[in-house]
């Protein structure tokens, strides 16, 4: 991890398209303000936690979903016959 020191009105660049900039320090809060292009997603780390965690479970298939789809494919089989 790279550590930096700031001060109120100070930026860094991260490749040459994003900008972060302290804006304000009070007491144990810092606020940033981050310049970068539209097609470059920024997430507080909790909320892209939760992000992650969501399309986890969407993308994991319930159990009963696989048995309902396994059933669907034996009846089309008995039909078949």
């Amino acid at each position: 991890m790279l550590v930096l020191s700031r001060k109120k009105g100070e930026s860094i660049v991260i490749q040459d398209h994003i900008e972060v900039t302290v804006l304000a320090v009070e007491g144990d809060t810092v606020k940033l303000g981050i310049s970068a292009p539209t097609h470059i997603d920024i997430f507080r780390q909790e909320v892209y936690t939760s992000i992650q965690e969501a399309n986890k479970e969407s993308a994991t298939p319930l159990a009963a979903n696989i048995e309902a789809f396994m059933e669907r494919l034996r009846n089309e089989d008995k039909k078949k016959d």
